[in-house]
């Protein structure tokens, strides 16, 4: 699963650096995390380092992406190789 971040965002800029796979950005008016680079820290933490900071606790589940913990591991093997090929 994805993690999204509500309306209750303060922008307090605490999450965006802490996301290993920096899904985590700026949107128009909020922070906004892409799913497609979202892994809930797996394959770098225990626990989702956004969810862990955030100060407001909003940072849920994205209902609309649901993913086992195996698929969220292979986004990160993918994630990783196309890291390793952009830097060769």
């Amino acid at each position: 699963m994805a993690l999204i971040i509500t309306d209750d965002c303060i922008n307090c800029d605490v999450c965006e650096p802490e996301c290993p796979n920096e899904a985590i950005y700026l949107g128009e008016h909020i922070y906004e995390i892409n799913p497609d680079k979202c892994t809930e820290c797996v394959g770098h933490f225990d626990e989702p380092q956004c969810v862990q900071l955030c100060p407001v606790a909003c940072i849920p589940v994205d209902p609309q992406r649901v993913e086992t913990r195996e698929q969220l591991m292979q986004k990160y093997e993918r994630l990783q190789q196309e890291a390793l090929g952009n830097n060769s």
